[in-house]
């Protein structure tokens, strides 16, 4: 299996509806490693992301906040089949600013 490194989103502004941020692609596997989400804002925003389709058991963080002025780094491995998706949202539209990294690795 070759793995290739990749920006999988972003650096791109959050809106305050769920949206897809990636998608892995066919007959390859995402592995996400790194979501680092800035606030530019002169207020704390939140932040909800999921695996799949937003929904309570899907998401990695519910309306977490993040401060004003603030970066947060969650350095992770999460895997997710061809097809999968990654979705976030803000409670403050177009304030934090998201980008993902990871690894895809081609199936076959």
């Amino acid at each position: 299996m070759a793995r290739i490194a990749t920006r999988m989103a972003g650096p791109a502004q959050v809106s305050n509806a769920a949206a897809t941020k990636y998608t892995v692609p066919a007959s390859r596997l995402g592995i996400i490693r790194h979501i680092h989400v800035y606030n530019p804002g002169r207020a704390a925003a939140t932040f909800t992301c999921s695996i799949g389709a937003d929904a309570a058991g899907t998401r990695i963080f519910d309306a977490f906040s993040i401060p004003a002025g603030t970066v947060y780094d969650h350095y992770c491995f999460y895997v997710l089949a061809a097809a999968e998706i990654l979705q976030a949202f803000s409670g403050t539209n177009n304030q934090l600013t998201l980008t993902v990294d990871g690894d895809e690795s081609v199936l076959g």
